[in-house]
């Protein structure tokens, strides 16, 4: 009898839900023409929001969404019907960390390929070096990109185009110049000012500077993503607490979050802990990319007195056996020669302790011909524990920190990973959890109200997949193969990415952050 009631009552539930689906159906038809561009069935449709997936269906009308739900396919017709069955449909990911230029590589495939609709560059400090980022804009959008780009200005580029460049602490004339520049970008639609405090020039700069224009990006409430001051273990938490600082008047986020020399799950606790207890006014968030080595040039590995604005050359004389020592110590201490793996040619794809056994010199020597502006490379400096555990952190968004020509593999697969990896091989996140640290949280903080879930109104970026066929195929030695898997990647309501393979439609747009569009 119990039985027979439960069963009675979930018919009558479903009747309930079709009647109101079909209800809901007609009252869209109402208002809305029944002929679309495109209709995606049968897909199980993940919203990014607080919901369940469900089998659904999604109507799109030029670049925009128009309706999710039952439809009655009699009394509709669209010019292309994508069959979803048994296909997980999801908003397109969104790169809160990407390098690039979308003016001389406007396809960036490598993106496309890995399901990432939306990429975010001016990235570490540096952006175009132009006091007018409207016409640089304009230039990228003249480029028709692949996906959609949006950019952040550079604080060591204010330092260059004011003039400040390696001053520690800027005249009072250069200080209002950098603010005047900053503010322009902003009002022209920039997400907020990126800072790269390891790297020349931005690193001469001292809290009273960073904090002044942390204001400026606060009145636009725009955002300061930081390549903190010093990522090394021992001094990681200053570097962020220096951030947080900046917290107070906007809010911040932890450019590829990670401790080099950092050990275990307990160590990324208290440097999320930092985060979470930060009682500064505005959000904090970070990003992380899902593998255990950086990549930059190689002057993170040289002393700042062997880099601009000093002379290299003359330091290269004046203080050889000096800078050996340093350049010896430091490698060892990250790890050895053994772990850098050089990017640049004629040094690509070889190990320092490669380099060196082949000129039977000391590493340290091949490094002192190099410099510090020489080449770039991989760094083999992080643990996988501490970085799984930030990866699955609430606070923390996915970016790749990659690009179409850098010589590492996040570039290509990073978003991939986190599926083939953290979801499907370790199950260190569900696949609704991986989806939203990939498109909704990025689209949140950076304040993109049009993208990042699947809404009636909101723009037409939508990846399906079958979650178990996704692979990140880019490794270190071959570090440009697209991932594979993608079945279709739709940008702005156009196909990407059809069948899995690339249509040549692009149909990115230069994005502006909404309350300084023109």
């Amino acid at each position: 009898m119990r039985l027979f009631i439960i069963l009675c009552l979930s018919l009558l539930i479903y009747s309930c839900q079709e009647s109101n689906a079909d209800q809901a159906f007609q009252s869209f038809l109402s208002n809305n023409d029944s002929s679309f561009d495109i209709w995606i069935k049968n897909g199980l449709v993940y919203e990014g929001l607080d919901k369940e997936p469900q089998i659904s269906n999604i109507l799109i009308s030029s670049d925009t969404i128009s309706y999710i739900g039952w439809v009655d396919s009699t009394l509709i017709s669209a010019d292309r019907i994508i069959d979803a069955k048994g296909y997980y449909i999801s908003p397109g990911f969104i790169d809160p960390h990407a390098h690039g230029n979308p003016i001389n590589t406007p396809e960036f495939q490598n993106f496309l390929a890995m399901g990432v609709t939306s990429i975010f560059l001016g990235q570490d400090g540096f952006s175009p070096t132009n006091d007018n980022l409207a016409k640089w804009m304009e230039k990228a959008a003249a480029a028709k990109p692949g996906p959609n780009i949006g950019i952040f200005v550079g604080h060591s580029s204010l330092r260059q185009i004011s003039g400040v460049n390696y001053d520690s602490i800027p005249s009072k004339e250069g200080l209002q110049k950098m603010t005047a520049i900053l503010e322009q970008s902003l009002l022209e639609g920039c997400f907020g000012m990126s800072t790269g405090l390891e790297y020349n020039p931005g690193s001469f700069a001292r809290l009273d500077e960073l904090n002044h224009l942390a204001q400026t990006v606060g009145k636009y409430n725009g955002l300061i993503t930081s390549h903190i001051r010093n990522e090394d273990d021992p001094v990681v938490e200053s570097s962020i607490k220096e951030l947080l600082a900046q917290a107070e008047y906007c809010r911040v986020n932890v450019s590829h979050m990670k401790s080099v020399y950092g050990k275990g799950r307990d160590r990324a606790e208290q440097l999320l802990d930092l985060l979470y207890k930060s009682p500064s006014k505005f959000e904090v968030s970070a990003d992380v990319y899902p593998y255990t080595a950086s990549y930059t040039g190689i002057g993170i590995v040289f002393p700042d007195w062997a880099k601009g604005p000093n002379n290299y050359e003359s330091v290269k004389k004046e203080r050889r056996n000096e800078l050996l020592e340093y350049l010896r110590k430091k490698v060892i201490s990250r790890n050895g020669p053994e772990s850098t793996l050089l990017g640049t040619e004629p040094y690509k794809g070889k190990t320092l302790a490669q380099i060196s056994e082949e000129s039977n010199k000391p590493f340290e020597e091949e490094l002192l011909e190099i410099g510090p502006r020489g080449a770039s490379g991989a760094y083999f400096v992080m643990d996988e524990a501490l970085q799984d555990r930030l990866i699955q952190d609430t606070l923390v968004m996915i970016c790749s920190d990659g690009s179409p020509t850098m010589n590492h593999p996040r570039g290509y697969g990073s978003f991939a990973k986190i599926i083939e990896k953290m979801v499907i091989g370790d199950q260190l996140l569900s696949l609704e959890e991986a989806t939203y640290k990939m498109s909704t949280k990025p689209a949140r903080i950076y304040g993109l109200s049009d993208r990042g879930d699947l809404s009636p109104g909101k723009k037409a970026d939508i990846l399906i997949f079958k979650p178990e066929e996704i692979k990140a195929r880019a490794t270190f030695p071959e570090p440009h193969q697209l991932s594979t898997g993608f079945h279709y990647v739709l940008v702005n309501g156009k196909l990407a990415i059809d069948k899995g393979e690339f249509t040549g439609i692009k149909n990115g747009v230069i994005l502006k952050k909404e309350s300084s569009k023109n």
